[in-house]
């Protein structure tokens, strides 16, 4: 993102809470922010959008030790950073312009010359009834919405919410979505109550909507309040008055998903994560990513390139990793160099990531193992093969030994080890601050830079194992292993996730 002299300020709907509500536009600008200055109900995995350079600051702790910062700290900071050439975006839950701050804060850097842009969010009034099966419109049930706020103290005077036209106008076919009323809710719901709203109208409280925390509960104008008490429900939550409530029944789709209000820890390295994170979310999951390995170049090519400049003089180049692929690959671009220097050599993988790696740079696999672990190649490969053999492995630099040692136990004459590229353990947030029901392994690094980063209270967690050998690792380690699934792909992975949260909810 460009700056000049004054630089410029986004304000930016983070939408409703689910991290994969905030709109494309969003989502770009975050990605090319040098300036975060974020709401508390922001979901904080957003934040990993934003450039590792970037600056962060937090706009206020909700129910943390320290003070939501106030307004004029926000403006002020806003219109200081801009003045430095900054790209500032002001993060906000929902949307910028709707129930929040954002025009105040839009109008104060109008008076002060900086230049900004409003990017629209999904505000919760909409898609939390959304998400809890509940339309605001119908044609049968509610012709008519209103949105208001509930957060006034009306005990100093009359309110602004015009209470008995909004009752009037909601009686039958009308929705009130009422914000901020969970403090005041049994004040708010009297006062529709008493200006003629019928007390057996449905109505509904939804807390902490589109997460996996969210909770549903629905009743009547005149019973809400009690039920909301009972089910110790707070805020943030959205408040739905109106026929269009009873439609819920039939039509709570998010609740009815196979991981709806589970939190899954993915652990991938963070170029990887997105497919398997994009995957548990279309089965309901809220999905934490938390990248606990990253991929760098290794202490040193000169094996791997001395290897390269001899290309052709090997019989079979094993890949045990997409990653492995891709360093690789990359490698040779590095030294000029492209996929005709591989001669006639054969390829196998460890499994169909691996190969499907390959073939983007179409490079066919001529073995690949039934069971996707570094040993069974050899039999994927044939013992005759192996025999008299020259192989490469190009791989991470810190890996296990077995494969290597088997090839040359069968008799292979050469098997050259090529480190491509080294996993480290990121820098980032651990994710302690929110409960989860499940974290992800997708090998025995991330398991081990998980038990490193979050130390023995990670142990009480219930852990996913892509394999056998990631499994024995996470025991070793003290994690109580509770998914396995029997292919060793993230596929499987994924549907392993999903029987076993099946088998709880049959459980019960």
């Amino acid at each position: 993102m460009e700056s000049d002299s004054s630089g410029k300020v986004f304000l930016v709907g983070a939408g409703p809470g689910a991290i994969d509500l905030i709109t494309m536009r969003g989502a770009e600008i975050l990605s090319r922010a040098q300036v975060v200055i974020y709401d508390s109900l922001v979901n904080p995995g957003l934040l990993r959008l934003a450039p590792v350079s970037a600056t962060l600051i937090h706009a206020g702790k909700r129910g943390g030790a320290h003070k939501d910062l106030e307004q004029a700290e926000i403006n002020a900071m806003l219109i200081g950073h801009a003045r430095k050439g900054m790209a500032v975006v002001r993060l906000k839950g929902g949307d910028p312009f709707i129930f929040g701050r954002g025009g105040e804060e839009a109008e104060a850097l109008a008076v002060a010359g900086i230049e900004f842009e409003v990017v629209p969010g999904i505000t919760s009034a909409i898609a939390v009834p959304a998400f809890a099966g509940i339309p605001l419109t119908h044609r049968e049930h509610g012709s008519f919405v209103a949105f208001v706020t509930g957060h006034e103290d009306e005990s100093r005077g009359e309110s602004s919410v015009p209470w008995d036209e909004l009752a009037h106008a909601a009686n039958p076919r009308g929705t009130i979505v009422i914000l901020m009323a969970t403090a005041r809710l049994r004040g708010v719901l009297k006062r529709l109550a008493d200006a003629g709203l019928p007390p057996s109208t449905p109505a509904a409280a939804i807390q902490w909507g589109t997460t996996a925390s969210q909770k549903t509960v629905a009743s009547t104008l005149a019973a809400l309040a009690e039920e909301v008490e009972r089910a110790k429900l707070g805020a943030p939550a959205v408040v739905v008055v109106g026929q269009c409530v009873d439609l819920r029944a039939h039509l709570k789709w998010a609740e009815r998903m196979p991981l709806f209000g589970r939190r899954i820890v993915v652990t991938r390295a963070s170029e990887r994560v997105s497919s398997f994170a994009r995957e548990l979310r279309t089965l309901g999951a809220e999905v934490i990513e938390f990248p606990t390995i990253a991929t760098v170049a290794p202490d040193s090519y000169a094996t791997l390139d001395a290897a390269i400049a001899r290309l052709k003089a090997f019989d079979w180049i094993i890949f045990t990793s997409a990653t492995g692929v891709e360093a690789f690959i990359e490698r040779l671009r590095s030294l000029q160099k492209d996929i005709r220097a591989m001669g006639t050599g054969r390829i196998a993988a460890i499994g169909p990531a691996t190969a499907a790696a390959l073939k983007k740079y179409a490079l066919i696999v001529d073995a690949i193992p039934g069971e996707y672990r570094g040993e069974a190649i050899v039999d994927a490969i044939g013992a005759e093969k192996v025999r008299g053999a020259h192989i490469l492995i190009p791989r991470a630099q810190v890996a296990r030994e077995a494969l290597a040692q088997l090839l040359v136990e069968g008799g292979a004459a050469e098997v050259v080890v090529a480190p491509a590229y080294k996993t480290i353990a990121p820098k980032g947030n651990i994710p302690g601050d929110v409960p989860y029901d499940l974290v992800a392994f997708s090998s025995s690094s991330t398991a081990t830079n998980f038990f490193e980063l979050m130390g023995n209270q990670a142990l009480a967690t219930k852990v996913a194992a892509i394999g056998p050998i990631t499994a024995s690792t996470a025991r070793q380690l003290g994690f109580d292993v509770v998914v396995e699934p029997r292919d060793y792909t993230i596929p499987a992975l994924v549907a392993a996730i999903r029987d076993y949260f099946a088998s709880q909810r049959s459980a019960r």
